[in-house]
């Protein structure tokens, strides 16, 4: 049977998706489920409400969330967390309040909808949808998860995840990792781990004691990491249940999409885009000094707010080469754009690679350090290690970067690797071998590189 024989036989299959509710783990799910639900498949969608309207969009059924408490605006979840400073400190509250404590939650939602109105053959979820080892370990169905962040599994070749350091490959640079990941597990996030544990416990879910960081990939049976190996550090201890699927992008139907020009974008030699994405609500943080380090200079500047300012950003900054949206489709500007600032979400990040754009990146919580040192390392942009730059930092990375052709030729190659993947039907393959024939633990599953 060659593969495409094998992906139709998903015809009738019942796959639910779930998400840990925050966009940038729900958008770049859309795509791969459309394009199961397009093959036959019963696709349905277990998430918060805030959701809702985008499932109606794309036609699939929306599964509300019950017992489980709806994080999508944590803020108001949690009013405490906005006290709380420290990258550290903040990364730990979320893991046990966002993450981990929501897991027993999410598993009584999923088996009340299994036991009385769906059934499911298969769960795809987010890297950090926590609901995970329940739905493998209690209810024995196999789950595939999908990594929108870097991979968080630990490896004897790299430093702690969490903390956005960069490896270092030397025989001292090792013991240094080493001796750090014993204070991130045993210090660090001892907490959150034991709390962890301790929940497992309760439900009987196996585990040897593995950190928060470990425990979610290594649990599902099947992880398919966003992105390709060009754009992931170098580890030879990578877990056998984990294969990398090239860019999972949000779908976007062409014909829903108004094409968007602007006669300026002809009228400068160069262009940046600058964005916050659609969760950050403080324009101070890049967007303002991203225009105060650019107005009024012979460079056009597309700013997307996500509907945050917008009306005040366009009466601070009226000048000619700056144009300031709620929303623009990058699809129609990111092939023009010469560098690209961004606090680092994992879409926007994989959307520059893809248009080969430089990017400018600064943001250091929900993960965007792990994003952001990736960018700085495998110099495809330039890295600030901060959420909110100074304008004359802003303007001095725009002229490094523009000036410098390194990046341009780094993510030249990167793009032509992520080329060479076709997610859905990559991951639509792996879903078919795996309900085709189960993988027992700790056996290493078909690889299939590239496209197929």
């Amino acid at each position: 049977m060659n593969n495409s024989e094998l992906i139709k036989q998903l015809a009738g299959k019942k796959i639910l998706f779930a998400n840990f509710p925050a966009d940038g783990h729900f958008n770049p799910l859309t795509g791969l489920a459309v394009y199961l639900q397009d093959l036959g498949c019963d696709v349905r969608w277990y998430t918060s409400e805030k959701y809702a309207p985008k499932l109606k969009q794309i036609a699939i059924p929306h599964i509300p969330m019950k017992a489980a408490l709806d994080t999508s605006d944590v803020d108001k979840a949690f009013p405490e967390r906005d006290k709380i400073k420290g990258t550290v400190k903040k990364l730990r509250f979320d893991i046990s309040n966002i993450f981990v404590l929501r897991g027993p939650e999410y598993y009584a939602d999923l088996l009340q909808l299994y036991s009385t109105s769906f059934a499911f053959d298969l769960l795809i979820a987010d890297c950090a949808f926590t609901g995970v080892p329940f739905v493998k370990d209690l209810m024995r169905i196999p789950v595939i998860g999908i990594g929108v962040l870097p991979l968080t599994e630990t490896s004897k070749d790299l430093p702690p995840p969490g903390l956005g350091m960069t490896p270092s490959y030397s025989v001292i640079g090792k013991i240094k990792q080493a001796l750090l990941r014993k204070i991130s597990d045993q210090i660090l996030f001892k907490q959150s781990n034991k709390l962890l544990h301790k929940i497992l416990d309760k439900y009987h879910v196996p585990h040897n004691k593995e950190s928060v960081f470990d425990l979610l990939p290594k649990k599902t049976t099947l992880f398919l990491q966003s992105g390709t190996p060009g754009f992931e550090y170098y580890r030879s201890d990578l877990s056998n249940n984990i294969r990398f699927a090239g860019a999972l992008l949000p779908f976007s139907s062409k014909r829903s999409i108004q094409s968007w020009f602007d006669k300026r974008m002809t009228e400068y030699k160069k262009m940046v885009i600058v964005t916050q994405g659609t969760v950050e609500k403080n324009i101070e943080k890049i967007i303002v000094p991203t225009l105060e380090a650019l107005k009024d200079s012979d460079t056009l500047v597309i700013a997307t707010t996500g509907g945050s300012g917008t009306a005040e950003l366009q009466r601070r900054f009226p000048q000619k080469n700056i144009i300031i949206a709620d929303f623009i489709p990058f699809s129609e500007i990111m092939p023009y754009a010469d560098a690209y600032i961004t606090n680092g979400g994992y879409g926007g990040v994989m959307l520059g690679v893809e248009n080969k754009v430089p990017m400018i990146v600064a943001g250091v919580h929900e993960g965007k350090n792990e994003i952001n040192a990736r960018v700085g390392y495998f110099k495809l942009g330039i890295n600030l290690k901060k959420e909110s730059p100074k304008p004359e930092e802003i303007k001095k990375a725009v002229n490094k970067l523009l000036g410098d052709s390194i990046y341009k030729q780094n993510l030249d190659k990167l793009a032509k690797e992520f080329a060479t993947y076709n997610p859905n039907k990559l991951c639509a393959y792996y879903a078919a071998k795996l309900l085709q024939q189960p993988v027992e633990q700790d056996e290493p599953f078909p690889e299939l590189a590239g496209t197929v």
